[in-house]
Formats: C-alpha cells, sequence, structure tokens
C-alpha cells in the first residue's frame, strides 16, 4: 500500500504517479487533496471549470462535475487509466482519495514525490484544489 501526500504537490503529476502504482497492482491513498495545487493563472483556471459545469446538453444523461476536492483529484486519477477495458476499471477501484488525514491512515508515513513539487514550476502561477472547489460553489 502506498500513501501520497499531496500537499504542495501538481495534481497532474501526481495523477499519473498515482495511476502508474494502481496498474502494477498497488492499493494507492492519497492524503491532503484539499492542498494539491493546479498550474495556472487563479482566474483562468477558475473560469475554465466554471465553464465545464455550465455546458450540460440532456439533464439526464450530461456529465456531473464534482465540486469535492478527493473527487476531483480521483477523476483526474480516472482520466490517467485505461477506464474502458476490464483492468483499468479494477486499477481505478485501488485509488483512494481523502481530504485531511485519516486515523487509520496516521500510522504509517506519507510518500512526497520531489519531482512533482510546485517549486519545479517556471512561474508560481498556482490554484490549490481546495480554493477552486470553493469558488465553484463547493461547501467545505
Amino acid at each position: 500500500m502506498k500513501i501520497y501526500n499531496g500537499e504542495g504537490i501538481i495534481m497532474g503529476r501526481l495523477a499519473s504517479q498515482a495511476a502508474k502504482d494502481a496498474l502494477i497492482g498497488e492499493e494507492v491513498h492519497i492524503i491532503n487533496c484539499e492542498k494539491i495545487l493546479i498550474s495556472g493563472q487563479r482566474k483562468n483556471t477558475i473560469h475554465h471549470q466554471q465553464d465545464k459545469r455550465e455546458r450540460n446538453g440532456y439533464p439526464l444523461k450530461s456529465q456531473h462535475h464534482s465540486s469535492m476536492p478527493e473527487r476531483v483529484v480521483r477523476r483526474a486519477i480516472r482520466g490517467m487509466l485505461p477506464w474502458k477495458i476490464n483492468r483499468g476499471q479494477i486499477a481505478f477501484k485501488r485509488v483512494m482519495c481523502h481530504r485531511g488525514a485519516p486515523a487509520e491512515l496516521s500510522s504509517e508515513k506519507p510518500i512526497v514525490i520531489e519531482s512533482a513539487k510546485a517549486t519545479k514550476l517556471p512561474n508560481l502561477k498556482y490554484i490549490t484544489i481546495g480554493d477552486l472547489c470553493r469558488a465553484i460553489g463547493g461547501k467545505q
């Protein structure tokens, strides 16, 4: 079982690493999902998410976009998996995301991916997923 700490980590890099681990059979837990970062200007990122939520067709069949940080991260990981085949669906069931750090996972030391830290960005423009979810109407 691998436990990743998402504090100060870029979401895409963390999602790709978690997807690779899930595909090889590891159980993956990600803690502190509300502190994971999305790179880019704050205003543009919020506008993109709001625009994505407002695009809808027939309401019973249109896509639902969650405003909970742990589900946003889990959805990003699903995008890195071969979801439409059985192997990808089984791997996705091995991925769990948590807001904060649950008590049952506090005994083990979480992994911090040094190559995915925000200091690797060329500019320091980013928004946390917690702030993004709050801006699009999430309750925290």
